[in-house]
């Protein structure tokens, strides 16, 4: 038997993940559920869902902190439900790593399912591996080895953690070297066609931070202004 998608609700007004709890599981989800911070956390300590709704403002750690403690260790999706509608708060959100971002005034419950099941889809195309590049088992750059059958990366022989999106993105890039992709293209082609195409950029600034020697002088990932980005590096 297939094991339902779970998802974990977190928001301190209990109306509200009452009514996301009906909903998500009237659409054939398995639903966890906290009102703070910290029973998220434990939660999460305890549980792997398949996707996690924050509320931004929280007893205790806060949406933001849960959110930074999770891609920590993992890259579960995360939509961010809040009340907040500054512009700065959902940046900070994006930068975080979140996924997604809606603001409870202007969304409704049916919304946010669908939001849901857009991640969850995004999120199983980030692990698939495209056609062309099923003949590509190992991509060797010298100090930059890609083994893409042990879905690992490896500077100078040392094992670098990276989440499964991260990981997608340097394999697309690192596939065609000298080809510039817009972020739009990269978007699409491991987020789907929703979402704020900036978290390419959040992307590619943390592969920076673990690939380059200087992420401020990138060797590998480099911009191509008005364009986007391209991979440089010779195969062995």
């Amino acid at each position: 038997m297939t094991r339902r998608p779970r998802v974990l609700v977190a928001d301190d007004e209990a109306a509200i993940v009452t009514l996301l709890r009906d909903f998500l599981e009237g659409e054939g989800f398995g639903v966890l559920t906290a009102q703070d911070g910290a029973e998220a956390l434990s939660l999460l300590g305890r549980e792997t869902p398949d996707c996690v709704v924050l509320d931004v403002m929280m007893p205790g750690p806060s949406g933001f902190d849960v959110c930074r403690q999770i891609r920590a260790t993992a890259d579960v999706p995360i939509l961010f439900l809040t009340a907040r509608e500054d512009a700065s708060d959902k940046i900070r959100g994006f930068r975080l790593g979140a996924d997604d971002y809606v603001v409870k005034a202007t969304a409704t419950p049916e919304e946010v399912v669908e939001r849901v099941k857009a991640l969850l889809r995004r999120a199983g195309r980030a692990g698939s591996r495209p056609q062309e590049m099923m003949d590509e088992d190992l991509l060797d750059f010298g100090r930059l080895v890609i083994d893409i059958r042990a879905h690992e990366v490896r500077i100078d022989g040392v094992p670098v953690p990276m989440p499964a999106r991260e990981f997608a993105l340097l394999h697309l890039l690192a596939a065609h070297p000298r080809q510039a992709f817009s972020r739009a293209q990269l978007f699409t082609q491991l987020w789907g066609e929703y979402g704020d195409e900036s978290t390419v950029t959040t992307h590619v600034r943390r592969l920076r931070e673990k690939i380059e020697q200087d992420p401020t002088d990138p060797r590998y990932i480099v911009t191509v202004w008005g364009v986007g980005y391209r991979f440089e590096g010779e195969r062995r």
